[in-house]
C-alpha cells in the first residue's frame, strides 16, 4: 500500500488552460470526438463489429448533427464543410448498417439535417 495521498487535479490550472483555448476549437475538437465514437459503434474501425452497437451510433450521431446544426453560424466554413461532410458519411454508414433502415428524413441527426442521400 503506498503512503502517497492521492493527486488532486490542478483545477486553476486547467481553468487556465482551457480559458486559452478559442470556442471554435473546442466545438471541433468536441465534434471530432463525436465523430470517432461514432464510427466505433458504427462499427467502421479496424476492430469492426466487435464494437458495434447502432444504438449508441445513433445518439452520437444525433448529437453531432445537433452540434453542428447549433454552432454553424459561429465556426467558419472552413471547420464547417468537414465535419458536414463526416457527419453524412456517418448518416450514410449509419442506414446502410442497418438491417432495417430509417425513413429518410428520420435516420440519425436528420432532423438536424434534413434528409441524407446516398
Amino acid at each position: 500500500m503506498s503512503d502517497t495521498p492521492p493527486q488532486n487535479p490542478d483545477f486553476d490550472t486547467m481553468t487556465r488552460d482551457i480559458a486559452e483555448v478559442p470556442a471554435v476549437e473546442v466545438i471541433v475538437t468536441v465534434a471530432v470526438n463525436l465523430m470517432s465514437a461514432a464510427a466505433v459503434k458504427l462499427g467502421l474501425t479496424e476492430e469492426g463489429d466487435e464494437h458495434k452497437d447502432l444504438d449508441e451510433a445513433r445518439k452520437l450521431v444525433t448529437a453531432l448533427a445537433g452540434l453542428l446544426d447549433a454552432s454553424a453560424t459561429e465556426i467558419s466554413s472552413f471547420h464547417a464543410a468537414p465535419l458536414r461532410d463526416g457527419l453524412k458519411s456517418l448518416q450514410l454508414a449509419f442506414r446502410e448498417a442497418s438491417l432495417v433502415p430509417d425513413e429518410p428524413g428520420q435516420g440519425p441527426g436528420e432532423k438536424y439535417t434534413g434528409p441524407v442521400y446516398g
